[in-house]
């Protein structure tokens, strides 16, 4: 089986521009992981942007990445919605078929072997079997999405595996048949557990400090920090090592990020390596209650979300400083380094550095340099790989040095 990334990839910038989008994260799983576990494959076999390949290959030397499908292989497009039909009509695939939704090639199984994967089930050499099946179009969708997808994980991946379920005195757990705790979670005394909206999963390592409260559904990933006195509220999905402290609703934290401190994060979705300084604020809802407007990569405009919820979408190693508000539906770029009283709104373009309104470019050195220190404190290192995808990244976007 292969999932692979079709042409739609840079509607889901800035995530994707340092990862596949089958490796966005939405409810307790990635998108790539979901597709793996339900259609099968002992290896794992992607297909990604070509910028992406070196990278994907040192960190993984045993997947098989952008081999061409061989005659008979299942192929997802890694933006499938799953759905107990989406399931039905994949698995129901002969060779020589592909589903279609559109012009969007969601499924095939080739009859012979493909030198890459194609566009249109006539370049697959595929007879077209029409559907009505989802997928998603941008990050919004993904947000939107992820309450969804916590239930759908829990009953169908984490119903019967061990539950490690034991609290101590003084932690309250309401609901706790749709609790799951992994083997080392250390809860502290005053945490409320409350899966009475929805459930609450607490991957290996968690450690959850005194008076938070959870509200489910919520994930909790391997070895992430939940301070003291936190309010997580779902549908919130946060990924492994990442420290979160203050208020956060309805957002997606990919790995790797810290936001400590008191502060409201609402609708958001944020990357890896992102660092959100204390006091900072952002807003998920218009004062008019409309639909909100956000930043499009392949259009280099504004469009419609589809939702008035919608908070802020932060890329990879994006620092903000204390006391930083954060408009509606806005757009961070990559690497960027912001501070200031200044309300951060619409688009702030990748690698910017400064206050809102007076953005300058930052120097690439400097932003490995950071790069380093903050992957050299959790003991990985920034490679050579990852430097090359910065640096295109850099210079494709008319960064001069």
């Amino acid at each position: 089986m292969i999932v692979f990334d079709d042409s739609s990839v840079s509607s889901f910038y800035p995530l994707a521009l340092t990862r596949s989008v089958g490796d966005l994260r939405c409810g307790i799983l990635k998108l790539r992981q979901r597709l793996q576990a339900l259609f099968g494959g002992e290896e794992d076999s992607l297909w990604i942007e070509d910028r992406l390949a070196d990278l994907y290959r040192e960190r993984h030397p045993e997947w098989q990445v952008n081999r061409g499908p061989e005659g008979g292989e299942l192929c997802v497009n890694s933006r499938l919605m799953v759905t107990d039909e989406a399931i039905r009509l994949v698995q129901g695939l002969k060779p020589g078929q592909a589903l279609v939704n559109s012009d969007i090639l969601l499924a095939f199984r080739p009859t012979q072997n493909l030198p890459g994967i194609p566009t249109t089930p006539a370049e697959a050499g595929c007879e077209a079997v029409p559907c009505d099946l989802d997928c998603y179009i941008n990050l919004s969708d993904l947000i939107h999405d992820n309450d969804r997808l916590l239930r759908y994980d829990f009953d169908r991946f984490f119903g019967d595996k061990d539950n490690y379920f034991e609290t101590e005195p003084g932690v309250t757990a309401l609901n706790p048949y749709q609790i799951w705790i992994a083997e080392g979670v250390e809860l502290k005394p005053g945490v409320v557990l409350d899966a009475s909206y929805g459930p609450i999963i607490l991957d290996e390592g968690v450690k959850i400090l005194p008076n938070a409260v959870l509200t489910g559904p919520v994930y909790i990933g391997k070895n992430s920090l939940i301070k003291v006195g936190a309010k997580l509220y779902g549908p919130s999905s946060i990924g492994a090592v990442c420290k979160v402290g203050g208020e956060v609703e309805g957002s997606i934290f990919q790995a790797y990020s810290n936001k400590q401190h008191d502060g409201f994060l609402g609708h958001s979705y944020v990357g890896e390596w992102v660092n959100i300084g204390a006091d900072t604020n952002n807003s998920d809802l218009k004062n008019t209650y409309k639909n909100v407007s956000l930043y499009s990569y392949p259009t280099r405009g504004k469009i419609d979300s589809g939702t008035m919820f919608l908070g802020a979408l932060i890329g990879d190693h994006v620092k903000l400083g204390i006391n930083t508000s954060i408009n509606t539906g806005c757009v961070i770029g990559v690497g960027s380094n912001l501070w200031g009283s200044a309300l951060i709104s619409d688009f702030i373009p990748d690698f910017s550095w400064g206050m809102a309104g007076n953005l300058e470019i930052y120097r690439f050195e400097a932003f490995c340099q950071t790069a380093v220190l903050v992957k050299n404190r959790r003991k990985l290192a920034f490679t050579s790989a990852e430097e090359a995808i910065y640096k295109r990244l850099w210079s494709e976007l008319g960064r001069g040095e």
